[in-house]
């Protein structure tokens, strides 16, 4: 398994649809999911990735507080917020927002929640969506993305085949037949990991980060074998045989990318691989430890007590 899909699986994406909307201009929302919208499909304690389909029409949208440009999006654009911020979304962004707790339609016959809001011009339409993830802020690839992540669904390849089979489930949503909130779940996380990627490849040069290090041939090796083999005991001298450079020059590589020595990022990944098996399995203490690369349950109940300042045991009750 390659290291870009090692982190999202441990990250446990689970997609889902919560709400359909027609505006009409003008019109302006201030919008962020809340976790009512998305029960029961998510627990309380997932971090949430909100994301805007649109079908038919143009919006615009921006992070609220962030003094970046407003970004257009037209039939058939997609665009994720990884950290779910509070934004502005609408055919003008200058108008008073109203928010979108107050015009939300509960569902009805355990359908969608739905909107209809604005005056009497050009409409929008879209769905939108949410993907949860198990600690979001720690992960190396969703903590590093920006605010707003827009996939443009009209371009060819995967993302041509993309935008048809959403606007195929947007259809059947609207239909109301059974099994249209599943395609689109599905189709939710294969639109994350999509948007990943590309933005991974349009990355300007010198820019830092964890994505940016799957650019570099030999920090790319280096991610590569410590995901592959993460029970390995691994030290500086070793990776670096493996990867064919110097201990020194691995490490100022693996520092200038991904902010940190080779061997903290081993204990950091080895960390978040043994919460998703605390939180989604019922494997016992002995066995996370060992699928982590810890000798023993004491090495890493002091290890995890260190990274999260309570016990393992305890981080289970309260996570489950």
């Amino acid at each position: 398994m390659d290291a870009l899909s090692d982190v999202l699986r441990v990250a446990h994406l689970t997609g889902g649809v919560f709400l359909h909307a027609d505006f009409f201009a003008p019109w302006c929302m201030a919008a962020r999911v809340a976790p009512e919208h998305c029960a029961p499909a998510l627990g309380p304690a997932s971090h949430l990735i909100l994301y805007h389909y649109v079908l038919e029409g143009e919006l615009r949208i921006r992070v609220d507080g962030e003094d970046r440009e407003e970004l257009v999006l037209g039939a058939g654009d997609v665009v994720l917020l990884p950290r779910n911020d509070l934004h502005l979304v609408g055919s003008d962004l200058t108008l008073p927002p109203v928010a979108g707790i107050n015009i939300i339609q509960p569902p009805k016959d355990g359908g969608l929640f739905s909107i209809n809001h604005g005056g009497t011009g050009k409409l929008t339409r879209m769905i939108c969506g949410f993907l949860g993830c198990d600690c979001g802020k720690d992960n190396p690839v969703i903590s590093t993305l920006p605010s707003l992540l827009k996939l443009d669904a009209e371009q060819g390849g995967a993302a041509e085949w993309i935008r048809s089979t959403f606007q195929y489930a947007a259809e059947e949503v609207a239909a109301g037949r059974p099994g249209s909130e599943t395609v689109l779940a599905k189709l939710s996380e294969l639109l994350f990991v999509e948007a990943v990627r590309r933005y991974a490849q349009a990355l300007p040069q010198g820019q830092t980060g964890w994505l940016a290090g799957l650019r570099d041939p030999y920090v790319a090796r280096a991610l590569a074998l410590l995901h592959h083999d993460i029970t390995r005991p691994w030290s500086v001298d070793d990776l670096s045989r493996q990867v064919g450079l110097s201990r020194s020059a691995l490490a100022d590589r693996f520092i200038s990318l991904i902010g940190m020595p080779p061997m903290h990022y081993v204990s950091s990944w080895r960390m978040q691989v043994a919460t998703q098996k605390l939180r989604n399995t019922s494997a016992s203490l002995a066995e996370v430890a060992d699928l982590v690369g810890y000798s023993s349950e004491a090495a890493f109940s002091r290890a995890f007590k260190k990274a999260f300042g309570t016990a393992p045991a305890t981080w289970r009750r309260s996570n489950r």
